[in-house]
C-alpha cells in the first residue's frame, strides 16, 4: 500500500491530466483514486475558493456543493430557487416579487430588476456575491429599469448544470471585486454521452394559476480528442393574481381600506375656494356622473354632488397585483473542448437566453396639486384646471400657480385605462474561448490557461396603462386652450368611473418603452503548479492576470426624459470602467505527520487591482488548514475584501422611489410637541401610504472594503464508520464574521422620519421637506458610503449515512445557520433597524434557518426523499396596522411572525430496461399547505416573498430519459 502522500500526489496528477481542457484552474475536481482498505478520507475534493489545484478533501474554506442529484431532489425549476433556499442565503429577487415601475427606482441605481432572480449570501446583498460559471464571471442583469449590479440567475438554465459550488467566505484576493459575502460557482455539464430529454410540469393545488411546464434537451459525446455538449431549454410559468390569497387582497392585512390609496375612481379633491377661503376635502357621490358643487355648503353635511372624503372612499389597489409573476425562458447552450495534443487543448463555450416576464399594478393614479409630491412640474407647479373645462363642477379655476395656489390635491384613479402592465423582454448572450495545457518544470507539472470572454444582456420593458402628464395638463386647461392644441380632447376627472372616454384615453395614454444594457469583456491568464519541495511537502502556487471592462446603460422612454411621464420619473444613465488585476496564491505545508497531527498547511493570497475610475488597491488573505487526525480537521482564514461601486451606483441619475412609509406625525400624533415643532398642522393627515423619495447614484462614492474571519472544524468520527448503526458520519461547524466599511447603500427612509421626530437630529431632518399643510413633498435619499456593516454567526452541518439493508439505504443531511449579529451603523454612529430576528423593508434575517433531509434509496430503482425547511420567528413594525386587532402589540409597535416549517416530499423510479436513464419523479413541496406568516410592514401581498414560499402546496412531475 502506498503511503498517503504518494496516493494524494497520484490523485493530483491524474486530476490535472483529466482537466487540462478546463478554462481555469478553479472549479475543477481532482480525480481521487479508490480508497484502499483501511484508508480514511473526509469528503470529496472541493476547490472553489482557491486557484491552486490540490487533492485535500477539505480545504481552508467551507464550500457547500449541490450535486445534480441534490438539485433534482429539490423540485425547484430555477438556479435561483435552489440557491435561495440555502440556510446561508438572504433576501433576494425572485418571480414572487411583483416588482415593477409602480415602486420606482431603488437608491442603488440598479432598477427594480423586474423578472430577474438573484442570490444573497449572509444577508449582505446580492451585489456582494460573485457569480461564476465554470470559474468565469457572468454579466449583470438587465430589466430595462436601471443598470443592474447583480447577476440574473434566470439567464442560466438549470438543465446545463452539473453542480453548484457555494463558497461562504470572503474571497476578493482570489477573485477580485464583489466576492465579499461569498462566491457561487456554477459548473456546467461536460462529460455527457448520448442524448437526453427531460419534461416537467407543476402547479399550485390551492391557487388558481401558477402552472409551470418545460422541456430540456441535451446531447453530448466524446472522441479521442474532443468532448462536447449542447443543450436547449424551455420554461414557462403562468401568473397568479393576488386575489387568490386573502391577506394579499387588501393593502395591509386586517386593516380594510385604511391603507388604501386616496387616488380613487371617483376622485379626491382637496382645494380652497378662492372666494371664501374655505378648504375642502371632497369626493363625488357614487353614481353621480355630473356632480354639482355648492360653495355655500362649507362642511361635511352636504346635499350637493359631493361628500367629505373618508376611509370608506379609499381605493383598494391590492387586487390588481400579482402573487406570482409570469415568466417564459428559452435557452441554447453549447461547448466543445478539444485536445490538440496530450498537453495542449482549447475550448469554446456559448449561451443564448431569452426571457419574457411581466408585472402588473393597479391603474396608474393621477396625483395633481401642490401636495402631490410626484416631482413633476406639469402636476405640481404648472397646472390650471380652468373653470371653462366643460366637465368642471367649479365656477373658479383650480391652480397650482402663482402666490396663492388653491389646488392642493386631486387623486383620480383612471380605471377606464386598465391596470399597468410591465412586460420585459431580455436577451442575454455569452461567449468564451480559451487555450490551456500543461508543461513540465523539472520533475513538476504546471498548468496554464488563457481565456477571452464577452457577455451582454439587453432588455426592453413595454409599459401599457401609463399616461402623459403634460397632455393631462393640457386637457384640463379649458375648452378654448385645449381646442388650440392639435388632437387635444377635454378630460373629465369629475364624473366618476366611466367618465374618461376612449377618445380622452387616446389623447393621454401612450405606450412607454424603456431599455437597458449591461456588458462585460474579460481576458485572463493563469498558471499553477508546485514550486519546490519543502520540509513538509511541495510548495504550490497559482498566479495570473486579468482585464475586465464593464459597460452599462439605462435609457428611459423619450416621454420620461422630457418630463412628461405621469408615472415614476427617472433619467438616463450610462457609464463604463475597466480594471486590470494581478494575483498570486501560495500553499505552504508547515508540518506533516508530526507530533501536532497529520498536517498543517498555510495558504497566502494577494491581489492587486487598478481601476480606471478609482486607482489601485490591494487585498490579501491568509488561511490555515490543520489536519489534526485522519478524522478531524481544523481550519481558519482571514481575508480582506473590496467592492467597487457599480455603474448604476455611480452614474444613476435622479429617479423616484415610492416608498411605503408611515408619517410619525399623522393624526392623532400631529399635535405632539415634536410634530408641532416640525410645523405640522393639528389636523394633518398623510395623503397616501406611499411617499415619493428621490434616489440617485453618486459619482463621489468610494469602494467598500471588508474584513472576513472564518474558523471551522470538520469531524468524521471513525467510530461511526461501517458499523451496524452507521456507514458514515460527517459533522461540521463554522464561525463567520464579516465587517464592511464604507458600505454603499441608502439609509432606511422610515428610520429617517422617526429619528427626526423623536430626536430632532438635524441630519435626519435635513432629508425631507414639508409644505405648509404638513405634507412631505420632498424626500432626498441619495446613495452614499453610509457606515459599517457587521455580521457574524455559525453554520452547523451533519451528514449521516446508514448501512445498506435489504430494504435499501437511508441518508440524512442537516444544515443550520445561526445569525448572532447583524448591524449597520451609519456615519453618525446611529444604528439602522435591520438586525437578526427582524423583518424590515420586505426582507428578513431569521436568527435560525435550518434544513433536514432524509433520502431513501431502495432496490429496483426506487428513491424517496423528505425535506423539512425551518425559518425562525421574526418581529416587525405594525406599520399601517398599528392600532388594529391584527397587530400583536400596538403600544410597542410590534408584530410577531411565527416560526415556519415547510415539508417537501419526492418519490421517483428509474430503470434502464425501457430506455437509457429513464426516471419518473413525482413531488409535493409544502406538503401540509403551510401559509406564510402575515407581514404587516411588507409592501405587497401581505407576506415576505424573499423569505417564504407561496401559500399552499406545489406538486410537480418530471420524466427523463436518454438514448
Amino acid at each position: 500500500m502506498l503511503p498517503r502522500s504518494h496516493r494524494l500526489g497520484a490523485a493530483v496528477r491524474r486530476g490535472l491530466l483529466l482537466s487540462i481542457l478546463s478554462p481555469v484552474a478553479l472549479a475543477q475536481q481532482a480525480a481521487a483514486p479508490e480508497p484502499e482498505p483501511g484508508a480514511r478520507t473526509l469528503d470529496t475534493v472541493q476547490v472553489t475558493g482557491s486557484r491552486i489545484r490540490r487533492a485535500e478533501l477539505e480545504t481552508q474554506v467551507p464550500v457547500q456543493v449541490l450535486s445534480r442529484e441534490d438539485i433534482d431532489r429539490s423540485g425547484f425549476t430555477s438556479v435561483a430557487e435552489v440557491v435561495q433556499n440555502l440556510t446561508a442565503s438572504g433576501a433576494a429577487l425572485n418571480t414572487k416579487f411583483n416588482s415593477s415601475g409602480n415602486f420606482g427606482f431603488p437608491p442603488d441605481g440598479g432598477g427594480v430588476g423586474a423578472g430577474a432572480a438573484t442570490v444573497d449570501l449572509r444577508h449582505l446583498g446580492a451585489k456582494r456575491v460573485l457569480v461564476l460559471v465554470d470559474g468565469m464571471r457572468w454579466v449583470n442583469e438587465s430589466s430595462a429599469s436601471g443598470v443592474g449590479s447583480s447577476v440574473d440567475l434566470n439567464t442560466i438554465p438549470l438543465s446545463i448544470i452539473e453542480r453548484i459550488e457555494v463558497l461562504e467566505d470572503g474571497a476578493s484576493s482570489i477573485y477580485g471585486s464583489d466576492a465579499i459575502a461569498g462566491v457561487v460557482n456554477i459548473i456546467t455539464r461536460k462529460d455527457v454521452d448520448g442524448a437526453s430529454v427531460q419534461l416537467h410540469t407543476g402547479d399550485y393545488s390551492d391557487l388558481a394559476g401558477g402552472e409551470t411546464w418545460g422541456a430540456d434537451l441535451g446531447w453530448g459525446g466524446s472522441s479521442e480528442r474532443a468532448r462536447w455538449f449542447v443543450g436547449a431549454s424551455y420554461f414557462k410559468q403562468k401568473e397568479i393574481a393576488s386575489t387568490e390569497y386573502g391577506p394579499a387582497s387588501v393593502p395591509v392585512p386586517g386593516t380594510g381600506l385604511s391603507n388604501g390609496s386616496s387616488a380613487t375612481p371617483h376622485g379626491r379633491f382637496v382645494f380652497q375656494d378662492p372666494d371664501t377661503g374655505v378648504v375642502y376635502d371632497l369626493t363625488p357621490n357614487t353614481g353621480d356622473t355630473s356632480p354639482a358643487f355648492d360653495p355655500a355648503q362649507t362642511g361635511c353635511d352636504r346635499s350637493d354632488g359631493f361628500h367629505c372624503f373618508g376611509t370608506p372612499d379609499r381605493f383598494n389597489f391590492a387586487p390588481y397585483n400579482l402573487l406570482l409573476t409570469p415568466s417564459e425562458r428559452k435557452s441554447l447552450f453549447g461547448q466543445v473542448q478539444f485536445d490538440f495534443s496530450p498537453t495542449f487543448g482549447g475550448y469554446v463555450r456559448v449561451l443564448y437566453n431569452e426571457r419574457e416576464s411581466a408585472n402588473q399594478a393597479a391603474p396608474e393614479p393621477f396625483f395633481l396639486g401642490t401636495d402631490a409630491g410626484v416631482y413633476n412640474e406639469w402636476a405640481e407647479t404648472r397646472l390650471v384646471i380652468s373653470a371653462t373645462n366643460p366637465y368642471s363642477p367649479f365656477d373658479f379655476d383650480l391652480t397650482t400657480m402663482g402666490d396663492s395656489p388653491n389646488l392642493f390635491l386631486i387623486g383620480r384613479r383612471p380605471v377606464e385605462g386598465g391596470p399597468r402592465r410591465f412586460v420585459q423582454e431580455v436577451e442575454t448572450w455569452y461567449a468564451s474561448a480559451g487555450l490551456n495545457g500543461l508543461f513540465d518544470v523539472g520533475a513538476r507539472t504546471w498548468n496554464w490557461d488563457v481565456n477571452l470572454m464577452r457577455s451582454e444582456s439587453t432588455a426592453e420593458q413595454t409599459n401599457s396603462g401609463s399616461y402623459n402628464i403634460r397632455r393631462i395638463n393640457e386637457a384640463l386647461s379649458g375648452e378654448a386652450a385645449c381646442a388650440a392644441i392639435a388632437g387635444c380632447v377635454d378630460l373629465d376627472l369629475f364624473g366618476g368611473p366611466g367618465s374618461i372616454t376612449p377618445a380622452m384615453l387616446a389623447w393621454i395614454q401612450p405606450v412607454v418603452r424603456d431599455r437597458s444594457n449591461n456588458s462585460i469583456s474579460l481576458a485572463s491568464a493563469n498558471i499553477t503548479g508546485d514550486l519546490f519541495d519543502g520540509w513538509a511537502g511541495p510548495v504550490s502556487f497559482a498566479a495570473g492576470v486579468e482585464y475586465r471592462e464593464y459597460e452599462g446603460e439605462y435609457q428611459p422612454d423619450p416621454l420620461t426624459v422630457a418630463g412628461e411621464y405621469n408615472g415614476v420619473p427617472s433619467g438616463p444613465s450610462s457609464g463604463e470602467y475597466d480594471v486590470r488585476e494581478a494575483y498570486a496564491e501560495f500553499l505552504v505545508p508547515l508540518m506533516k505527520d508530526g507530533w501536532a497531527g497529520k498536517s498543517l498547511d498555510l495558504s497566502l493570497a494577494g491581489r492587486w487591482s487598478d481601476y480606471s475610475n478609482f486607482g489601485s488597491t490591494n487585498t490579501g488573505k491568509i488561511g490555515l488548514r490543520w489536519q489534526v487526525a485522519d478524522e478531524f480537521l481544523l481550519r481558519g482564514s482571514f481575508a480582506e475584501g473590496f467592492r467597487a461601486p457599480s455603474i448604476g451606483e455611480l452614474y444613476g441619475t435622479l429617479s423616484r422611489f415610492d416608498a411605503t412609509l408611515v408619517d410619525p406625525c399623522n393624526v392623532p400624533a400631529s399635535t405632539t410637541p415634536a410634530c408641532v415643532a416640525e410645523g405640522v398642522p393639528a389636523d394633518y393627515e398623510q395623503s397616501n401610504p406611499q411617499i415619493s423619495v428621490v434616489t440617485s447614484g453618486n459619482i463621489d462614492l468610494q469602494p467598500e472594503t471588508s474584513r472576513s474571519l472564518m474558523l471551522g472544524a470538520v469531524w468524521s468520527p471513525s467510530f461511526a464508520d461501517a458499523t451496524a448503526w452507521s456507514d458514515r458520519l460527517d459533522l461540521g461547524m463554522t464561525f463567520y464574521r464579516h465587517t464592511i466599511d464604507g458600505a454603499i447603500q441608502a439609509l432606511d427612509a422610515q428610520t429617517i422620519l422617526e429619528r427626526c421626530i423623536s430626536t430632532r437630529d438635524p441630519v435626519s431632518c435635513g432629508f425631507y421637506e414639508r409644505n405648509a399643510r404638513g405634507q412631505i413633498v420632498r424626500f432626498d435619499n441619495i446613495l452614499g458610503n453610509v457606515g459599517t456593516i457587521r455580521t457574524d454567526g455559525w453554520d452547523f452541518s451533519a451528514d449521516w449515512r446508514l448501512p445498506e439493508q435489504g430494504w435499501g439505504q437511508l441518508a440524512f443531511a442537516w444544515k443550520t445557520t445561526w445569525v448572532t449579529r447583524y448591524e449597520l451603523v451609519n456615519e453618525a454612529g446611529q444604528a439602522e433597524p435591520r438586525a437578526p430576528g427582524v423583518e424590515i423593508n420586505n426582507s428578513a434575517i431569521p436568527d435560525l434557518t435550518s434544513t433536514l433531509s432524509a433520502v431513501w434509496r431502495g432496490g429496483g430503482g426506487w428513491q424517496a426523499a423528505w425535506t423539512a425547511r425551518y425559518i425562525d420567528r421574526l418581529r416587525e413594525s405594525c406599520a399601517g396596522a398599528n392600532g388594529f386587532d391584527i397587530c400583536d402589540d400596538s403600544s410597542n409597535d410590534r408584530n410577531d411572525l411565527g416560526a415556519t416549517t415547510y415539508h417537501d416530499a419526492q418519490l421517483s423510479w428509474g430503470t434502464d430496461a425501457w430506455m437509457k436513464d429513464f426516471r419518473i419523479t413525482l413531488g409535493l413541496n409544502n406538503v401540509f399547505g403551510k401559509d406564510p406568516p402575515i407581514c404587516l410592514s411588507c409592501s405587497l401581498n401581505g407576506y415576505d416573498a424573499s423569505t417564504y414560499d407561496l401559500p399552499g402546496r406545489f406538486w410537480y412531475a418530471r420524466v427523463g430519459f436518454g438514448f
